[in-house]
C-alpha cells in the first residue's frame, strides 16, 4: 500500500497535467466568469442603445413639435398657408385643409399625399346662436319694442360692405391651435432615413381648420446608434477574451498555494504523518484550509503515535505474564511439586484483567456506544464500596447524597468509579474517603479522595495517558498496568463528563467525577449545555 502510496506520489510530482481540464476549478471559474460578463455587457449593451435611441427619438420629436407649433401658429393668427415659410434640409412639413387636400408642403413632401392619419381631431369651434343673443337681451329687461327699435337704429350701419359675406359674423371666433398633439414615424421617398412626424390641429380666425404635419430627419439619430451598437459588438470580444484570461491569471495564481498542499499531501500520503502543509501568508479561505489541514494532521499524528505506542505497550504488558506463566508450566511439567498454584492464579487474573482493559479501550477508541439507560448511581457507588469492603487495605468513609441518577452504560460506569476505589486504596496511608453529592440540581459530583501522597502539579494531567505510572507505582505488582485512570478518563468522556484531579484536605489526591444527572431531556441533549463547575 505503502509503495503504490509513493508511486502515485511520484507520477503527480512528474506531470502537471493538461493545461486545460474541463473538470478543473480553474476552467469552471473562466468560463463562469466569463460567460456572467458577456451577459452582462450583451444586456448593458442592449439597454444603452435602448436609451441612446430613445433620449435621440425625443429630441426628434422635440424638434418636430416646435416647428409645428411654429406653423400652426401662423396659420392661428390668419396668415395663409402659402405664405408660411415651411422648413427643409433636415426636416419636412405638411398644411392640409379639413378635407385632408395638401395645401402647402416642403420641397421633400411636394406633390405627395397627407403623410399621415395619426393626427388628432380639430377642437370643436364654439359660435353663438341667435337663440342665445335673445336670452341676452331678455335678461336684461329689454323688450321686444325695443330689440325692434335698435335693429331699426342699426339697420344702416349693418348693411354689408362690397365683398362681404353677410353672416359672418355669426362664426368668426379668432384663430387657436389645438390642445392634442400625435407622433408617428413616416417614410420620405428618396430618404435613407425615416422622419419622426408631430401633428397638430389650428383654427384660423376665419374658423378655417387645418392640420399640420412637421417631422424631422432620423438619420443623425440612426447612424449614432448604429454606430454605438457597431461599437459595442467590436468591443465585446475584446472584452471577453479580457475577462477570461485575466480570471484564469488571478484563479492560477489564487490556486497555486492549493496546488502545493496537494503535493504535500500526496508526499504525506506516502507515509510520512510528521510533514505539515505549507501555510499561505494571505489569510483568506485557503490560509484557513491549510491551518485546518495542519491541525488536523497533527491530530492524525498524534492518533497513530498513540496506537502504535498503545499497541508497543499492550505488547509488552502482555509478555511479562505470559513469559511468567510460561516458566511456570514449564517448571511444573518437569517438577510438579515446585509449582505455586496462588501465584500462578494471581498472574492468570492479573493477565485477564490486563486483557479485559485493553478490550475496553479498544471499543471505546472504536467509537462503540452502548445504549444509554438511567442508572441509580447513589446504588452504583455503594455497591462498589460495598464489594472491596472484604479485600480493602484502608478503610473506606462513604458519605453519599440520596436518589441521584445518571444516563449512562451501567458496567462501564462501574468500571470507573471502582478504578478510581482501586487507585484510591493503592496510594492511601490510612483512608480513603468518598463523597456523592449534587451540584446546581443538573449536575453531580463523586469525589475521591485519600491521604496518600498525593500527585504533583506537573502529572494531573498525565496521569490519565495510557500505560502510565507515576515513580512510586512503577512496580507491577503493586501499581498496576497503568490503564485505570485511563479507562476512567475515556468512560467519563463517553458520557460526556468531566475527570480532573485536586488536592485533597488529608493531603493526598482527591479525584472528581462530575456527570450530569437523569432528568427530562436525552444525555446527549444535555451535553451540549456546557460543563460542570471545576
Amino acid at each position: 500500500m505503502k509503495r503504490q502510496a509513493k508511486r502515485a506520489s511520484e507520477r503527480a510530482s512528474r506531470g502537471r497535467g493538461p493545461l486545460w481540464r474541463p473538470e478543473s476549478v480553474r476552467a469552471r471559474t473562466t468560463v463562469g466568469a466569463t460567460v456572467v460578463v458577456a451577459l452582462a455587457l450583451i444586456v448593458a449593451g442592449f439597454l444603452v442603445v435602448a436609451l441612446l435611441r430613445d433620449n435621440l427619438y425625443g429630441r426628434a420629436e422635440l424638434t418636430a413639435e416646435v416647428s409645428a407649433r411654429s406653423i400652426a401658429g401662423q396659420l392661428a393668427s390668419g396668415t395663409a398657408p402659402a405664405a408660411i415659410e415651411l422648413p427643409d434640409d433636415d426636416q419636412a412639413a405638411q398644411i392640409l385643409d379639413a378635407d385632408g387636400a395638401v395645401l402647402a408642403a416642403s420641397d421633400d413632401l411636394e406633390g405627395l399625399g397627407a403623410i399621415g392619419d395619426f393626427a388628432p381631431a380639430p377642437d370643436p369651434v364654439e359660435a353663438e346662436s341667435a337663440d342665445d343673443s335673445d336670452d341676452a337681451d331678455d335678461s336684461d329687461g329689454r323688450t321686444e319694442d325695443d330689440d325692434d327699435d335698435d335693429d331699426d337704429d342699426r339697420s344702416d350701419d349693418d348693411e354689408p360692405d362690397a365683398g362681404e359675406t353677410p353672416g359672418d359674423d355669426s362664426v368668426a371666433t379668432g384663430g387657436a391651435v389645438g390642445s392634442s398633439i400625435a407622433y408617428g414615424t413616416a417614410t420620405v421617398p428618396d430618404e435613407s432615413a425615416p422622419y419622426r412626424f408631430a401633428a397638430l390641429t389650428a383654427t384660423a380666425p376665419d374658423g378655417t381648420a387645418y392640420t399640420v404635419y412637421s417631422g424631422a430627419s432620423l438619420e443623425t439619430q440612426e447612424e449614432a446608434v448604429d454606430s454605438v451598437a457597431a461599437i459595442m459588438w467590436w468591443t465585446l470580444p475584446a472584452l471577453v477574451a479580457i475577462v477570461a484570461v485575466v480570471t484564469w491569471l488571478v484563479t492560477r495564481h489564487a490556486l497555486r498555494p492549493v496546488k502545493a498542499i496537494q503535493k504535500e499531501l500526496t508526499s504525506i500520503t506516502a507515509g510520512d504523518l510528521s510533514r505539515r502543509v505549507p501555510v499561505p501568508a494571505s489569510r483568506d479561505e485557503i490560509h484557513s484550509l491549510a491551518v485546518t489541514t495542519n491541525t488536523t494532521l497533527a491530530a492524525l499524528d498524534h492518533a497513530v503515535t498513540q496506537q502504535r505506542r498503545f499497541v508497543a505497550d499492550a505488547s509488552h504488558e502482555l509478555r511479562s505474564p505470559l513469559a511468567i506463566l510460561r516458566s511456570q508450566i514449564e517448571i511444573a511439567r518437569e517438577h510438579p511439586e515446585l509449582l505455586d498454584l496462588d501465584a500462578t492464579h494471581a498472574d492468570v487474573i492479573r493477565l485477564q484483567d490486563l486483557a479485559a482493559d485493553l478490550l475496553l479501550l479498544a471499543r471505546l477508541d472504536a467509537g462503540e456506544r452502548p445504549p444509554h439507560t438511567e442508572v441509580p448511581f447513589t446504588e452504583l457507588v455503594r455497591e462498589e464500596v460495598a464489594r472491596r469492603a472484604a479485600s480493602d487495605r484502608v478503610p473506606v468513609r462513604l458519605e453519599v447524597e440520596e436518589d441521584l441518577s445518571v444516563f449512562g452504560v451501567r458496567g462501564h460506569l462501574a468500571r470507573a468509579v471502582g478504578n478510581l476505589l482501586a487507585n484510591a486504596q493503592r496510594h492511601a496511608a490510612s483512608a480513603v474517603t468518598v463523597t456523592l453529592a449534587a451540584e446546581d440540581g443538573e449536575w453531580l459530583h463523586l469525589d475521591v479522595g485519600d491521604d496518600g501522597n498525593g500527585v504533583p502539579a506537573g502529572d494531573r494531567k498525565r496521569i490519565f495517558d495510557r500505560f502510565v505510572r507515576l515513580d512510586e507505582s512503577r512496580s507491577r505488582d503493586d501499581g498496576g498496568a497503568g490503564l485505570g485512570l485511563a479507562i476512567v478518563q475515556d468512560v467519563v468522556l463517553a458520557h460526556r463528563g468531566m475527570v480532573w484531579v485536586l488536592e485533597s484536605p488529608e493531603g493526598g489526591a482527591l479525584f472528581r467525577l462530575a456527570l450530569r444527572r437523569a432528568g427530562d431531556r436525552p444525555p446527549r441533549a444535555d451535553a451540549e449545555a456546557g460543563g460542570p463547575r471545576a
